[in-house]
């Protein structure tokens, strides 16, 4: 199946992995609305909504860019009437953005918090609840959230209490929204890489084997796996890409390595 046609809105598209899928996305043929707070260059964070339109553009898919703080809900509205104004309606939601401190609780500003909790939690919530009503309408919707299996083990708390609960908010809402719109024939699945992905913003956090990372590309073909699939044959299931690719045949997994060979490095949560 292909994406062809389809209309994509993604969260925080702008680089790393969110752009990976447009891309992957925009080679099909598709729609995609680059929804993202970077208008202006970062000189620390490359990529903006206006460069990543023009990459899908020049991949071969249409592209709306749109500067969006999904934190604030007259923005993410707009930005969605944008997209069904431009595009016709909305196929798939591609819940991407989000923001990380991998800090102690001590060490974790409470504006650090909040950020984490309107961004990773809200944000899905709200971007989620805006596009919903197009979804409905289209012919094989789905929401795809970059959310990690739900785990109570401690150890997943310990490190960054905080970070955790903002980004198993994320999970709660894939798993609620699974249940309330799965039967309604909207797919709700949350997907996670199985070792760390190489972005922009890693090598922003010290300490991290960047050689022992994939690059983006699989988590863009894992994520085109299940959006291409029947959206009433996957839903409310926690997706991990190594695993969905192989159950899709695919074999070699070295071309998606920074540095072939190198042992990896599990992402956090598996």
């Amino acid at each position: 199946m292909s994406l062809n046609g389809k209309t994509l809105f993604i969260t925080g598209a702008s680089r790393g992995i969110g752009l990976a899928i447009a891309l992957r996305a925009a080679r099909d043929g598709a729609n995609v609305v680059i929804a993202a707070k970077s208008s202006v260059p970062n000189p620390k964070l490359p990529g903006t909504i206006h460069s990543a339109a023009a990459e899908v553009e020049a991949a071969g898919g249409q592209a709306l860019a749109v500067q969006c703080d999904i934190r604030e809900e007259d923005e993410v509205r707009a930005a969605v009437a944008a997209a069904v104004e431009r595009f016709g309606g909305i196929d798939i939601l591609v819940n991407n953005a989000s923001a990380i401190w991998l800090r102690g609780a001590l060490d974790t500003p409470m504006k650090r918090y909040d950020l984490m909790h309107g961004v990773n939690a809200r944000g899905t919530f709200l971007c989620s609840q805006a596009c919903l009503p197009h979804l409905l309408k289209a012919s094989n919707p789905h929401i795809l959230t970059l959310a990690p299996p739900l785990n109570l083990d401690p150890k997943w708390f310990a490190p960054h209490t905080a970070y955790t609960m903002a980004k198993y908010g994320m999970s709660m809402a894939t798993l609620g929204l699974a249940a309330e719109f799965g039967p309604q024939g909207v797919a709700v699945n949350a997907l996670w890489p199985r070792t760390v992905i190489r972005t922009d913003a890693l090598n922003m956090i010290p300490g991290v084997d960047l050689e022992g990372c994939r690059t983006p590309e699989i988590v863009a073909d894992a994520a085109h796996a299940a959006l291409t699939t029947p959206a009433r044959e996957l839903s409310g299931q926690f997706l991990i890409d190594e695993t969905l690719l192989r159950a899709r045949g695919v074999t070699d997994f070295e071309r998606y390595a920074v540095k072939p060979g190198h042992a990896l490095m599990d992402d956090l949560f598996l």
